[in-house]
């Protein structure tokens, strides 16, 4: 269903260095960096879509997070989630919620949820029932 998802970013060595320890823990694979634009992408490492891309906003102004909006990234396993959550604070992201069920969502949803240091609300999430999950 989709194509790619751009984040837009102030600091990109930053974000770069933050999303490059998150995409690591969920088996991401960098794709590009142009550091003339600058923007990076991650893809899946079987798949040449959809694309995770980071980066100055093209139009040359101020990146700025959304209310209300977020970007979910599946991982394959609950300690998946666990570890990019881990890795997310570590590398300056912000708790908006810790790793756990979510069964309002449905009975399987293992989800965790942190900002980006630029406050992009981000989550990461598996559904799939205990033990494979």
């Amino acid at each position: 269903m989709l194509s790619h998802v751009f984040i837009g970013v102030t600091d990109f060595e930053r974000a770069f260095s933050f999303y490059t320890a998150l995409m690591h823990e969920l088996g991401l694979k960098l794709r590009f960096r142009d550091d003339t634009r600058p923007w990076a992408g991650w893809q899946s490492p079987d798949a040449p879509r959809p694309l995770f891309l980071v980066g100055s906003p093209f139009d040359g102004h101020a990146a700025a997070p959304g209310n209300g909006q977020m970007v979910a990234l599946m991982a394959a396993d609950r300690a998946s989630v666990d570890r990019a959550h881990a890795t997310a604070l570590g590398q300056g992201g912000v708790c908006e919620g810790p790793p756990g069920l979510r069964p309002h969502y449905h009975p399987n949803y293992y989800g965790a949820y942190f900002r980006d240091p630029d406050g992009n609300k981000l989550c990461v999430c598996c559904h799939t029932p205990s033990p494979t999950c």
